[in-house]
């Protein structure tokens, strides 16, 4: 009988990896995890969200854009994962351009993960951990199987969730001026 053993990888061969760039993986523990393809749903609320977002930088002159599912954030020394959206910043993009794999290793401004629904545990307490020890500011957590919406902000440490549903307007610490409600979000 032949046993074949997984192959561990290093951050290094990840980064290099060319079925990272066929396959969308994340890295976890050594692991490559094929990502598989998002729901009808998924792709309506991602879209959603990207316009939303380069609306409100727009209007607000920031120096910031938005990258769907495209971008990893290194979240340890054998982790990295790719946020449902991400914001990144200018000097941040450019940095990006000379990598072979795009690979964050500093925080971006904002990450956002839409709960896929074999596995809520991941965006609420998985990639929660991970996203604090790197401190992103705020991390969204799109959840429409539960129709909320949490919004988690770096405060002295830790992170704060606030819950947002229904007709409820969300506050982003980001995006300040934001109309936006979880209603108008699941109804895409």
């Amino acid at each position: 009988m032949t046993v074949t053993i997984p192959k561990k990888y290093s951050f290094e061969e990840y980064r290099s990896h060319p079925e990272n760039r066929d396959i969308k993986c994340e890295f976890v523990n050594g692991d490559l995890v094929e990502m598989p393809p998002a729901s009808g749903l998924h792709a309506d609320i991602l879209d959603f969200l990207q316009d939303i977002f380069k609306q409100e930088i727009q209007k607000t002159h920031r120096d910031w854009f938005v990258r769907p599912g495209t971008i990893g954030v290194r979240t340890g020394v054998q982790k990295s994962r790719i946020p449902d959206l991400v914001i990144i910043t200018n000097a941040q993009r450019q940095a990006l351009r000379n990598l072979p794999s795009a690979i964050l290793e500093e925080p971006p401004r904002l990450v956002v993960e839409i709960v896929s629904p074999g596995n809520p545990e991941e965006d609420y307490r998985y990639k929660r951990s991970e996203y604090a020890a790197l401190q992103i500011p705020e991390y969204w957590i799109v959840d429409a199987i539960a129709s909320k919406i949490t919004v988690l902000e770096w405060v002295e440490g830790l992170y704060e969730p606030r819950e947002f549903q229904g007709s409820e307007k969300l506050e982003s610490p980001t995006f300040e001026g934001l109309d936006l409600t979880s209603d108008r979000i699941f109804s895409q």
